[in-house]
């Protein structure tokens, strides 16, 4: 492609900075996976999965959308609450738009209020209000009255939009929208990028959403997988993955009876692996009690949390 012909598909193109902010549980994880047709980033139905800013990267024939997918939002009682937090402030920081997400089925909460007050209401960067979860709710009249409990807490007038991350409702309109806020220019990745993420980051987050899926509330989140070892060879990628708990019991639980669980999970993540490095993986997984880990600042940023 000749320059010229690179500078008018940059003053055709639009580009921009998209981050995504919401209290814990909302869907801002199955959001960004369904706008990008694939997935990227670890969804359960336990509050506080995501647990450090993950950008996904959209590209079509004229824009790239880099969506920043954030930690929920929510009052830090420890050092890894105060990262998640950090983390969430920090996206917000020179980005083009903001989604405020919501959830539709169920009125404004003190959480949702908490996020308004101490992070949008005064900044200068264009916010839109997601109302996700519309599918959840068949009352049409609650569900406006939920919307409208949103809309009386923010102070100014802001464009808002109901979509379902679930079911795909609305997010064709939600790109169209999300363009209009963006400026021209060229796009900032390739476009066959679509996670700004290595392997070793994705692997930690496969194993720990295998861990929260099959143990569900046993092991809540005092739980963080760290890779020891990735190596990469032609035919088969080897891992070798620590599990960090905080007791001797959730060891005992993630573990299970003659190391049936610990089995489980790691097949599910092995599997899950695979069919994203297209070619073999063999993953070894250890579990290690470090008590206090989430007190603990030192632990923290040993984990990649810093």
């Amino acid at each position: 492609m000749k320059n010229n012909d690179k500078e008018i598909l940059s003053q055709n193109n639009k580009s921009g900075i998209v981050t995504i902010v919401a209290r814990p549980n909302v869907g801002k994880s199955t959001l960004l996976n369904k706008i990008l047709g694939q997935k990227v980033a670890i969804a359960t139905p336990l509050k506080q999965t995501t647990r450090k800013n993950l950008k996904g990267i959209y590209t079509d024939s004229n824009s790239q959308i880099i969506l920043v997918d954030t930690p929920g939002v929510h009052k830090p009682t420890n050092e890894l609450g105060k990262y998640l937090s950090s983390q969430s402030k920090e996206a917000l920081c020179g980005c083009d738009l903001i989604l405020f997400m919501v959830d539709g089925s169920i009125p404004c909460g003190l959480g949702d209020k908490w996020i308004w007050e101490n992070y949008l209401k005064d900044i200068d960067t264009p916010v839109l209000l997601v109302v996700n979860k519309v599918d959840l709710i068949k009352d049409l009249e609650k569900r406006e009255l939920n919307i409208y409990s949103y809309k009386k807490i923010i102070e100014k007038n802001i464009d808002s939009i109901k979509i379902s991350a679930k079911t795909g409702r609305n997010i064709d309109d939600l790109i169209k929208k999300i363009k209009e806020y963006l400026p021209f220019g060229k796009n900032f990745y390739d476009e066959d990028i679509v996670v700004d993420s290595n392997m070793r980051e994705i692997a930690c987050e496969i194993i720990r959403e295998k861990i929260i899926l099959n143990t569900k509330d046993e092991v809540p989140h005092s739980v963080a997988v760290m890779i020891d070892n990735y190596k990469e060879e032609e035919n088969i990628d080897k891992i070798c993955a620590k599990i960090i708990v905080n007791s001797e019991s959730q060891k005992g639980i993630i573990i299970g009876s003659k190391g049936s669980m610990l089995k489980k999970i790691g097949t599910s993540a092995r599997l899950e692996l695979e069919k994203m490095v297209e070619k073999k993986v063999y993953l070894e997984l250890f579990v290690k009690v470090e008590k206090n880990w989430l007190k603990d600042k030192n632990m923290i940023k040993s984990l990649g949390f810093e």
